[in-house]
């Protein structure tokens, strides 16, 4: 098979396997979805991966990779103040909360619900990538923290954990409710509690 196919094939079982995964959880997925839904045959499967655990790992790098790329390119990332940039963050959150939930859920929080305790692999890269992700904030919340609350001690690692703790919560209530509208709301309370928690208002902030 020529290279380019090889690639070609292999992105759309990691594209699949991304919503399949996210539509029915882990387990419940099978070899037989991921490739129904990829187009692609069961030996082209086999021919990329080893196991459905080996792609599940290859997914969540592709998820994290995809999502590395979504976020740097957001327009709030070239706000000046730190502050404007997490609650742009959050905004952003909000914006993409869009179409079905396999589209907009975390492939990564879904996952490790799942595998923390049977498939360690799993486990340990779902929780690196969120770590990585979740730390891309702790730089602005830092800045921030130096220009708003410059006596404040707390941790700005965990307040970036938090957001994120805050972030699973509502997608986990979208599943349940089944749609955004719950996880808007969520991000809504939760960006005006970072607002205040660091001005009070973030109307009239110079």
């Amino acid at each position: 098979m020529p290279k380019n196919k090889q690639h070609e094939s292999r992105l759309k079982l990691l594209d699949a396997a991304m919503f399949v995964i996210r539509s029915k959880g882990y387990t419940a997925t099978t070899v037989d979805d991921i490739c129904a839904q990829a187009k692609v045959t069961k030996g082209s499967f086999f021919h990329h991966f080893k196991s459905k655990e080996e792609l599940a790992l290859a997914t969540a790098e592709h998820f994290s990779l995809m999502a590395e790329g979504l976020f740097s390119e957001a327009a709030y990332r070239k706000l000046a103040d730190p502050l404007d940039r997490i609650l742009g963050y959050v905004d952003f959150r909000i914006m993409i909360l869009d179409g079905e939930l396999p589209e907009f859920t975390c492939l990564l929080g879904t996952m490790v619900q799942e595998a923390y305790q049977t498939h360690p692999a799993i486990q340990d890269a779902c929780e690196r990538y969120i770590s990585e992700h979740a730390l891309t904030l702790a730089n602005d919340i830092n800045l921030a923290r130096d220009k708003y609350l410059p006596n404040a001690t707390f941790s700005c690692e965990s307040l970036a954990y938090y957001i994120q703790a805050s972030i699973q919560g509502a997608l986990i209530l979208a599943k349940a409710k089944k749609g955004p509208g719950i996880a808007r709301t969520c991000l809504g309370f939760l960006r005006e509690h970072l607002a205040q928690m660091f001005c009070k208002s973030d109307k009239g902030r110079s």
